[in-house]
């Protein structure tokens, strides 16, 4: 068997337990390695803010939907994104597993010489217009770099209209597309960097602090799966029986294949095909599928918002930073915006969070730690999105027999 051929769930488990075994050896000397993942995530956010504005263009570029179906559509998942996005906070704030993270180390991150100044839901809104187009990449400005990737999709659609003949716009259309392939690629190159990212981050954590921390995130795991558990159980049953007026049973059954294979392969892009076929055996219209599933896909991610919303409260508790709700309502902004960016490409949860843990001035340490145990999450991740897919078709079938 090759090496590309052992899945990465496997190898993250591996390189998990060599850097146990290589920081239990090494001890203090382990935190050298530390720097191998803060050189990761920084290449991640390197390729984030432009894969954010490709995505978003060529989302708007290609997206065609119809007003009514657009009504219901966003009604549904303004609905769900914000349940999924309060339920994350909700646990974080209740539970607080960053409480106590590092032990011992948090006295030392408390006392470093970097003040970690939280803006407010204002100032976010505030930076959203950019002084120049240039500004919002160089600054990793995602709202801003959302704006306007939201106006040139806008702009590129109404000149294809205009000059539908001609199709003066297709060459510039297909550059777009091969841009974001080009960058998704690279993206692929580096999720199979993870398990040495891993590694050598924990065997940094362990050799400096044992393995205490891993009981903080033991419990960020558990939390953070029962969030996206009661949003699947609760919420979408609601709509399903409620409003698309399908029997549970019969809907559990056809989502079964699609549910297996999102947990399989951690992509509910990957599992679109699935996804249909269950839609289709449901009796779900083909528009309702198209709409919820297809579109769904990059706009519709309940699971990415609620994992970053318990992330982002985890990682302030872990610093001993108290989020007013404004900066908890901006971090869920910044979240929302960053996931409709990233949704379909590798290991979206963790480029997404590295975006609002920036725009909300919260340091990246710890993101290289959450790899550690973010396959497992990510997993339920894809679940929860594919789940939400399939509720959001039903519900908009629902919605449009009952007129």
């Amino acid at each position: 068997m090759t090496f590309s051929k052992i899945p990465l769930a496997t190898r993250i488990l591996v390189g998990l337990l060599f850097g146990a075994g290589a920081g239990l050896v090494a001890g203090p000397k382990a935190a050298a390695l530390g720097v191998v993942g803060k050189v990761y995530i920084d290449l991640i956010k390197m390729m984030a803010i432009p894969l954010v504005f490709l995505s978003i263009t060529d989302a708007v570029i290609s997206t065609t939907i119809s007003w009514r179906g657009a009504g219901r559509w966003l009604l549904i998942i303004a609905v769900n994104t914000s349940l999924a996005l309060m339920l994350g906070l909700a646990i974080s704030n209740t539970f607080r597993p960053g409480d106590g993270f590092l032990g011992s180390a948090r006295g030392e991150l408390s006392q470093a010489p970097v003040e970690v100044a939280l803006p407010s839901l204002a100032s976010v809104l505030d930076t959203v217009v950019p002084n120049s187009i240039i500004q919002p990449f160089a600054d990793n400005n995602v709202l801003s770099v959302v704006l306007c990737a939201l106006l040139v999709g806008a702009a590129v659609r109404r000149y294809r209209k205009e000059k539908e003949r001609e199709c003066a716009t297709e060459p510039a259309f297909a550059e777009l597309r091969g841009a974001l392939s080009v960058l998704s690629i690279m993206l692929l190159w580096l999720v199979q960097l993870v398990p040495l990212a891993v590694l050598c981050v924990t065997a940094k954590t362990v050799g400096e602090h044992g393995f205490a921390p891993f009981r903080n995130l033991t419990e960020y795991v558990l939390l953070g799966c029962l969030g996206m558990a009661v949003q699947s159980v609760l919420v979408y049953s609601a709509w399903i029986w409620g409003v698309a007026r399908v029997p549970l049973g019969r809907f559990l059954r056809a989502a079964k294949k699609p549910v297996v294979y999102a947990f399989g392969t951690n992509s509910s892009l990957a599992t679109l095909p699935l996804t249909l076929d269950a839609l289709d055996e449901l009796g779900v219209s083909k528009g309702a599928s198209r709409l919820g599933a297809c579109i769904g896909t990059n706009f519709n991610n309940d699971g990415i918002l609620l994992y970053e919303a318990m992330a982002v409260l985890f990682v302030a508790q872990a610093y001993g930073i108290e989020l007013s709700l404004g900066q908890q309502a901006a971090a869920a902004a910044v979240s929302l915006v960053a996931a409709i960016g990233v949704a379909g490409v590798p290991e979206a949860g963790v480029v997404s969070l590295s975006l609002v843990l920036s725009a909300v001035g919260l340091p990246l340490e710890f993101v290289p730690l959450l790899l550690t145990v973010d396959w497992i999450v990510a997993r339920m991740r894809s679940v929860t999105n594919v789940l939400s897919d399939m509720t959001v078709s039903a519900a908009i079938d629902g919605l449009s027999s009952s007129r």
